[in-house]
């Protein structure tokens, strides 16, 4: 019997008004549960405009701890709708330790795991370092590069600036996860010229199917949409350029948004990825013997 997903994605705008993005969330979550979604990921940082294009220090009070309202809010959803949802919060772990956490709530166990970014940029108008903090590294422990176990599969969760990483996607992989999730928050450079605009968002596109044809399993990025200005002055802001996806273990396409808010809700077959794997064995043929030098920053 073949054993299927419904899985929705949720792409919107957002706004400094923490209370007009979580709307807007959440009639996208309701209105996918409606259709019969039974996971729905969020994008990146949904509650609020992308902080992270200047440095202030009162921005900090963004933050929320994981059962915070927000997370309250999002787990109540979960648990009515009946489905797994998978948000992001700017988590305030402890004073001074802030991070960029994704978290999963079970429709019957409510909030089940969290992933800590991992990878965090620090470039023009992606001033990430200053508010992050990198999630810890302890696999005995769950954390880092481990998948969270719900009552629909094993998530492997991701956030943005680790997508660029086929290490991260491998990992967890290799740690049994059935599904790769990928919040995310990127957009254009406004100056930029029209070519170099494709070549981003084609590469941004090309290097996550490639991580569902690396490890034979279906991919799912939220990515937002919409202008959003560079409240201090300073720079041109960025434009969201939406593109969220959901493809198969293949690297196959099964919905792909534009450049607008709106809502894909796609059915996996689950089976495929072992069907795929048996074809395009990597994880067999791979030389674990030789890729010692993976864990140096370069080889002189």
């Amino acid at each position: 019997m073949t054993r299927t997903l419904k899985v929705g994605l949720v792409q919107q705008a957002a706004c400094p008004d923490k209370s007009r993005s979580l709307a807007e969330s959440e009639a996208g979550i309701r209105e996918l549960a409606a259709a019969g979604a039974e996971l729905v990921v969020l994008q990146e940082l949904h509650a609020t405009h992308y902080f992270c294009q200047y440095e202030d220090p009162e921005l900090f009070e963004l933050a929320e701890p994981l059962d915070g309202p927000t997370g309250q809010r999002l787990a109540a959803l979960a648990a009515e709708l009946g489905i797994v949802l998978m948000g992001s919060l700017f988590e305030r772990r402890a004073p001074g330790i802030y991070h960029n956490t994704a978290v999963v709530y079970d429709r019957e166990h409510g909030r089940v795991g969290h992933y800590r970014k991992m990878h965090i940029p620090d470039d023009p108008g992606f001033y990430e370092k200053f508010y992050f903090t990198p999630g810890d590294h302890d696999a005995e422990r769950g954390q880092g590069f481990a998948p969270i176990d719900t009552s629909v599969g094993r998530l492997g969760v991701l956030v943005c600036w680790d997508q660029w990483y086929p290490e991260a996607a491998r990992l967890m992989a290799m740690a049994g996860a059935e599904l790769l999730l990928y919040p995310t928050a990127i957009g254009w450079h406004p100056p930029d010229d029209n070519d170099e605009k494709t070549r981003q968002k084609d590469a941004w596109t090309l290097i996550q199917r490639s991580h569902a044809v690396a490890n034979g399993l279906p991919v799912i990025v939220a990515n937002r949409v919409g202008h959003e200005a560079d409240l201090s002055g300073v720079g041109p802001g960025i434009d969201f350029w939406g593109g969220s996806f959901i493809c198969g273990p293949q690297g196959e396409l099964l919905g792909h948004g534009g450049e607008q808010a709106e809502r894909l809700l796609v059915t996996l077959d689950l089976e495929r990825g072992e069907e795929t794997r048996r074809i395009w064995p990597f994880l067999r043929d791979r030389r674990i013997d030789a890729y010692g030098d993976l864990t140096r920053r370069y080889r002189d």
